[in-house]
């Protein structure tokens, strides 16, 4: 075997989320990961501390997305309009990936472990938005909320855009991309902090 590997994460997360869906993540190995990837062990252990990260490892990719998009809108930008950035670059990322994202979230629905990781994932992407907010001179209390709320519009979305159809058109949610479903939840959030 080759001691260098192209695109050795990427096969090692392919590999896990097969196992996983195919035989459920209580029963798949590290080993049987690595196997399936073509690579040893101690390569999948060089990238991935445990079995469980290997589903989490985008995270910080999320939230250097989010925050890079929040910190580039206009000087001039409302707060909303910095969030609705941050959401439309995280929107843009997901593009092409809804197949692999929903079996991911499958995945991550049938054990508890792996539910409490995505609430740790989803808390910290929440912090980094507040921060980011509080960067561009927005008040701690406001940023916080208006981070919550956005991480809120973000999870609310992604769990429509992995589903099977949206009920009110009947449309598939894979013919409308998660940015879309980002602005809508938005504006659904304003709508409703504003109206009786």
């Amino acid at each position: 075997m080759a001691r260098w590997e192209p695109h050795t994460k990427e096969r090692l997360a392919r590999a896990a989320l097969e196992l996983y869906s195919e035989h459920g993540y209580e029963r798949t190995t590290v080993a049987q990961i690595a196997a399936r990837a073509g690579l040893t062990e101690r390569t999948y252990f060089r990238h991935f501390p445990d079995k469980r990260e290997v589903l989490f490892d985008g995270g910080h990719s999320l939230e250097t997305t989010l925050t890079e998009a929040v910190a580039a809108a206009p000087e001039d930008a409302s707060p909303r309009a910095a969030l609705a950035a941050g959401l439309d670059a995280l929107g843009a990322g997901f593009r092409g990936l809804r197949a692999r994202a929903r079996t991911r979230q499958a995945v991550i629905s049938a054990q508890q472990e792996l539910q409490e990781r995505e609430l740790i994932k989803l808390a910290s992407l929440t912090r980094a938005l507040a921060e980011a907010l509080r960067q561009r001179g927005v008040e701690e209390t406001r940023a916080n909320l208006l981070a919550e709320a956005g991480c809120g519009v973000f999870r609310t979305a992604f769990v429509r855009w992995v589903g099977d159809e949206r009920p009110e058109t009947g449309a598939s949610a894979e013919e409308i991309p998660l940015a879309a479903l980002l602005r809508e939840g938005l504006d659904t959030l304003g709508d409703a902090l504003t109206h009786d």
